[in-house]
């Protein structure tokens, strides 16, 4: 596995677990010398992510469209800053940059980003690995929504497969070694 995808919030969020979580998987992603792939912004988690993965000596590629650089303030620090003309374009390339994805705790524009790599995933437009890291339960409403569309029979029960919940940073990197060749 050489990079990963990370989705996760331009906003720190309420808990101290969220940042601590982030750091902790933009180290150990950067001690293991897999490419982050991420939204490019220097606030909230991306911004923690990105410094952590950075202190590490890690390779960080921040994708970020053209009308969020200013408002996202794009991160001018990064082994690579790609500006792009779209949310669409952003996240295609995301995607497509990832070999895999991890969704952190974030608001709407992480939701966002996991519902499109998901419904993709689906459709077989991908067939990569998706983890959604549940830090201090920051997906359980959400997971509870899949249930419920699920139950309401809008989605078959095996479409569960199409991704893994881990609780914490630890377990992430757990199955990035399980799932393909990463921190140990």
């Amino acid at each position: 596995m050489d990079s990963v995808t990370v989705f996760c919030g331009s906003r720190p969020g309420a808990k101290p677990e969220f940042a601590a979580a982030t750091a902790e998987l933009g180290a150990a992603l950067a001690r293991a010398g897999v490419r982050i792939v991420y939204g490019g912004g220097s606030r909230g988690l991306m911004g923690v992510l990105a410094e952590a993965a950075l202190a590490e000596g890690g390779e960080v590629i921040g994708i970020i469209p053209r009308f969020l650089e200013a408002r996202e303030v794009a991160h001018r620090g990064l082994t690579e800053l790609v500006i792009v003309d779209s949310m669409q374009h952003r996240k295609d390339r995301l995607i497509a940059a990832g070999d895999a994805m991890i969704v952190l705790p974030g608001g709407f524009g992480t939701m966002d980003e996991l519902l499109e790599v998901l419904t993709m995933k689906l459709l077989g437009v991908h067939a990569k690995p998706i983890l959604i890291c549940n830090v201090a339960a920051w997906a359980d409403a959400l997971l509870a929504a899949f249930e419920a569309a699920i139950e309401a029979d809008f989605a078959v029960r095996d479409v569960r497969r199409a991704w893994e919940i881990v609780p914490d940073t630890a377990h992430a990197v757990r199955w990035l070694a399980r799932v393909g060749q990463a921190p140990r």
